[in-house]
């Protein structure tokens, strides 16, 4: 099933992966737990760590999971999951069992959260750094306009990336 793989010999298009391919962003633990679509992050190396950098609106049931936890993964799905993703974000786990309908199989990583037998890669992270984007701190104003009309700006999270498990 999932190999541990070192994060030097991971080949990857960030673009496509997180923009084309999505990924679902899960957090909690073997009691309670949720997990949400997400295309916007990305990958880097940041206080001599590899990190992944997420965005999530406070309003999503996921929030107060990742709030709660010192970590979540990242899960990576072939494009015959597309449609599981597609309901992972558009239904919330407060009103319903998403995960059962999108047909998923949740699993829990060494560190004990959730991730799901169907993805191709997981990436099991620890939060160093969050923070609540803000209107004031947009140098170009263009996206304010067209994402966060609403004023609902999402909250950025920076994370050391422990673990990848590939198939």
């Amino acid at each position: 099933m999932f190999k541990e793989t070192d994060v030097n010999d991971i080949i990857i298009n960030p673009f496509r992966l997180v923009g084309g391919q999505w990924m679902l962003i899960s957090a909690g633990d073997r009691d309670d737990f949720n997990t949400m679509t997400a295309s916007w992050g990305g990958f880097g190396f940041l206080w001599n760590k590899p990190v992944a950098f997420v965005f999530i609106r406070p309003t999503r049931y996921t929030y107060e999971f990742v709030e709660s936890c010192e970590g979540f993964t990242l899960s990576f799905f072939g494009e015959k999951y597309r449609s599981a993703l597609k309901i992972c974000g558009s239904k919330s786990g407060r009103d319903s069992d998403k995960i059962a309908e999108a047909g998923l199989t949740p699993f829990f990583t060494p560190l004990g959260y959730p991730a799901f037998e169907e993805a191709e890669m997981v990436l099991e992270c620890k939060k160093m750094y969050a923070q609540n984007m803000a209107k004031s701190c947009f140098t170009d104003t263009s996206p304010v306009s067209t994402w966060y009309a609403d004023g609902s700006f999402h909250k950025m999270y920076v994370a050391e990336i422990l673990k990848i498990l590939k198939k």
